[in-house]
């Protein structure tokens, strides 16, 4: 399994609300282009069990690429 890059955690405040900080120094690296415009891919998970922090949420990059077609492969 790959290396995980967390970038950020939070808090949920209820159902609908989830309060996060993220550290724009460990996003950096991740930020693609497409069509002339900037931006990061993120995973946004709720924990089971807030850490010794009281953080139940963590942020991650999101890292994951298609595979790519094989030349004549119609899928």
């Amino acid at each position: 399994m790959a290396k995980v890059n967390y970038v950020g955690s939070g808090k949920k405040q209820n159902n609908t609300w989830l309060k996060v900080t993220i550290n724009p120094e460990k996003l950096k690296d991740f930020i693609q282009e497409y069509e002339g415009n900037k931006f990061v891919k993120l995973n946004i998970n709720i924990k089971d069990q807030p850490d010794q922090y009281g953080k139940d949420v963590s942020i991650s990059v999101d890292e994951w690429k298609p595979e790519a077609k094989k030349e004549g492969d119609p899928f």
